[in-house]
């Protein structure tokens, strides 16, 4: 193994699957969603995997009814915030969210929504923002940011405030966006995504 790989890459290479979703290879990697978490021997507590570097002679656990619990809490921590409409959704059967869950055993969250609902951003030509299905992975920030270098989103806000938004939340059509839809692409829900003007 080379070094400089995350334990979350290792493991990829050598066919063991650690679920997550905020981490996009070469492009996001902010550990923002702690669903990669995995046990560590000596580490005090679990790790984020898509951010900790594997090193030689480390001894990884990475499934086990405490990782597995850790990751249905954390993933139930975003679902309280997320809409309850997949049947409906634009994304219904290619969402990373809705498969996750699947694969978790998830159907529904203890957890009451802390987050007020926000207005759909349907300023720009090409793309739709439903701020109410944004996860906070920050993948479009990424790729807006680090691989298309236009920023027009960013994180705002701070804790039960945060979320993605334009400058001074004048929405997409109103700012240095160029409508190339990386962001769409990249997004696990359907936070982002083309407008559809079939009808």
């Amino acid at each position: 193994m080379s070094s400089g790989k995350t334990i979350l890459e290792a493991c990829k290479e050598v066919g063991i699957k650690i679920p997550s979703l905020c981490y996009l290879k070469d492009v996001s990697h902010n550990a923002s969603c702690a669903i990669c978490v995995v046990d560590v021997k000596g580490a005090k507590s679990m790790v984020r995997s898509c951010v900790t570097s594997v090193g030689e002679g480390m001894e990884i656990t990475t499934h086990s009814p405490a990782i597995n619990q850790a990751r249905k809490l954390n993933l139930e921590l975003i679902l309280a915030n997320h809409p309850k409409e997949c049947l409906i959704c634009e994304r219904n059967g290619n969402c990373e969210l809705q498969t996750l869950c699947a694969d978790l055993g998830m159907t529904e969250t203890a957890y009451p929504r802390t987050k007020p609902n926000e207005a759909m951003d349907e300023t720009s030509l090409s793309l739709v923002r439903n701020p109410d299905k944004c996860i906070l992975c920050g993948r479009c920030i990424a790729v807006c940011a680090d691989v298309q270098t236009v920023y027009a989103i960013d994180f705002a806000g701070r804790g039960l405030r945060s979320k993605v938004s334009t400058y001074q939340h004048k929405g997409l059509g109103n700012v240095a966006c160029t409508n190339c839809g990386q962001c769409a692409l990249v997004c696990p829900t359907a936070a982002i995504v083309e407008k559809d003007d079939t009808a």
